[in-house]
């Protein structure tokens, strides 16, 4: 009787601590946009979104690599285009979206940015938030902070972006994030944008 009454404690703490590890995973990993999600929600007017991909040469990956102070840990990256077409059948570019992980404390934070057409933040997102603890990345009052930066901005936490209490690892990984999205965005767009416009006016 003593060992079945030990066997079934014994248990039934297992039981419990088994599903207290899944109700803490499941606590500390919580989905708030899905790629389609965020994209509809970012460009709710425009006819369409598409995407192109940015596989930086030699020369323009070490570039990337002098300004963002890291390498570049992908070979190629994607950048989503949303774009309107009149009665006429032109296009025009409403703007531009970057969908990217940046590794926080212990596991990567999906986020997003919407750019303007010009490469100016213009609302910045967290998708998925994986840590048990720092989700008050999300609140406005921290993500705000990025609206209106552009390339030419620095974006060093703590003194252009004040961090959230609490959560400062993670602060700092999304403000990475966005840093590494308007420079890819300039490698990717502005730069070869001006190439052609140098090339006409030639």
């Amino acid at each position: 009787m003593v060992f079945n009454f030990k066997f079934w404690f014994l248990t039934a703490t297992l039981c419990c601590l088994i599903l207290l590890g899944f109700a803490g995973a499941a606590q500390a990993d919580a989905t708030y946009f899905t790629r389609k999600q965020i994209l509809k929600d970012f460009f709710p007017k425009s006819d369409k979104v598409s995407f192109e991909k940015f596989t930086p040469t030699k020369v323009e990956r070490a570039r990337l690599h002098r300004r963002l102070g890291y390498e570049l840990s992908k070979s190629s990256y994607y950048i989503f285009v949303a774009a309107s077409v009149d009665s006429a059948g032109a296009k025009t570019v409403d703007g531009y979206a970057f969908i990217g992980d940046q590794m926080g404390q212990h596991k990567p934070i999906t986020f997003a940015v919407k750019l303007s057409p010009e490469g100016v933040v213009e609302r910045e997102e967290i998708m998925v938030y994986r840590e048990s603890h720092g989700s008050e990345i999300r609140s406005a009052r921290f993500s705000k902070q990025f609206r209106g930066k552009t390339v030419h901005d620095s974006l060093r936490p703590n003194k252009d972006i004040d961090s959230v209490s609490g959560a400062t690892i993670s602060s700092r990984a999304i403000t990475m994030g966005v840093r590494r999205a308007l420079l890819i965005f300039d490698a990717a767009i502005t730069a070869p944008k001006a190439l052609r416009v140098s090339q006409t006016t030639r």
